[in-house]
């Protein structure tokens, strides 16, 4: 691993140039941030490096300004050029493709630790974030944008008991985040997981009719739990 920021890590498996004079080859992969650590992409994409420019490349592409930057040794990598250290593409990226793992941050290694997914840019403010694990109205969108515009104060929150039809069409996401719900002044009242479906809505009903002069919001994760949610404030 060369390094990362924000946005990507860099990689290579050879400091061996095909021909005398020709350029390596970098593997740039992205990489996002998500409320529960960091997701590693599933695909790269190839950018030509001059090996003898290498660590100009690392000081420009993971400047210390960004606050998740991070760069191998520079000794380690001159190293690794000087003797021409070479491996075979991985399949995939994980903590057993990284040589340097030691070098690594521990949340980007925690990511490592994990499967990949497809990353792409949300609709909303262009953070990078995990495709289908937050979507609304046909849009993909990051945690905090999901969170913000469902869970805000313009989500669909309902006063009383929800009809059959309501639970048909409740919010899906992968999870909901409580230190994203602290931020809008909203508590996780009731979760339900590993319950069926008829049980589950009774359940969410009951809360609802007892509390019925406070407005209520169910979603659905996608483990197929539910999560009730209230606006903070006296009982």
């Amino acid at each position: 691993m060369l390094g990362g920021n924000s946005s990507t890590l860099a990689f290579v498996n050879s400091f061996r140039p095909e021909t005398p004079g020709a350029a390596i080859t970098a593997r740039l992969v992205p990489i996002a941030w998500t409320p529960i650590g960091a997701v590693i992409g599933d695909t790269w994409q190839n950018v030509g490096i001059a090996l003898s420019g290498i660590i100009d490349w690392v000081d420009r592409t993971f400047p210390p300004e960004d606050e998740r930057s991070f760069i191998a040794p520079v000794r380690d990598i001159e190293l690794l050029a000087r003797v021409g250290w070479s491996a075979p593409p991985p399949e995939k990226i994980d903590e057993d493709a990284v040589l340097n793992l030691e070098d690594v941050p521990e949340e980007v290694a925690d990511g490592l630790a994990h499967p990949t997914a497809p990353v792409v840019q949300c609709s909303a403010c262009r953070r990078l974030c995990v495709r289908d694990d937050f979507v609304w109205k046909e849009r993909c969108l990051c945690a905090w944008d999901y969170h913000g515009q469902v869970f805000g104060k313009r989500g669909p929150w309902r006063a009383g008991e929800y009809e059959p039809h309501h639970f048909e069409t409740l919010a899906t996401c992968a999870y909901v985040a409580p230190a994203l719900l602290v931020e809008l002044g909203v508590d996780i009242v009731l979760a339900i997981d590993g319950v069926d479906e008829e049980t589950a809505r009774h359940v969410v009903n009951v809360l609802m009719k007892e509390d019925a002069g406070r407005a209520h919001l169910a979603v659905r994760t996608s483990d197929g739990g539910l999560r009730v949610l209230r606006e903070s404030g006296p009982t």
